[in-house]
């Protein structure tokens, strides 16, 4: 069976908020791509409901593009608890969190989520502004570390 990475963490010794590099891979012609774990929640303590959550994705993968270049993707975690960003290069961790920051304080002023139609989104339905605000605030409250275990 493959290692996987993430699941090497001990999720009981970290301390979110929290970005962490997760890691950097060379592909076969020397292309780089750097992974990072954006924890918003405390593991096995707390986690986001699925349609603010969902929400947030949304308005995260708008945004973060006005302050972060080439991001290849930004996905939620299974767990409900963070997200993991990928990017073209090998980038550090306290430039994703400015991007992160800029990004969450665009969040809270948000009114709308954008593609939530049938046709941009395979759930449309499923969609919180009010908790992806709330997340997001908590977020920047409790300010984000670059910091894992505390």
């Amino acid at each position: 069976m493959a290692k996987v990475e993430s699941f090497s963490l001990d999720h009981t010794k970290v301390k979110a908020p929290y970005v962490r590099k997760a890691g950097l891979y060379t592909g076969p012609n020397g292309d780089q791509v750097s992974k990072f774990d954006l924890r918003f929640m405390q593991p096995n303590k707390e986690f986001m409901n699925t349609a603010g959550m969902h929400a947030l994705e949304h308005l995260m993968a708008t945004y973060m593009r006005d302050y972060l270049d080439d991001i290849i993707d930004l996905s939620p975690m299974g767990c409900r608890t963070g997200f993991y960003l990928t990017v073209w290069g090998d980038r550090d961790v306290n430039d994703i969190i400015g991007a992160l920051e800029k990004t969450l304080k665009d969040v809270v002023k948000s009114t709308e989520v954008p593609a939530t139609t049938e046709v941009a989104c395979g759930n449309c339905k499923d969609h919180s502004l009010e908790e992806a605000i709330s997340y997001a605030n908590k977020v920047l409250v409790q300010g984000i570390s670059d910091k894992v275990f505390g």
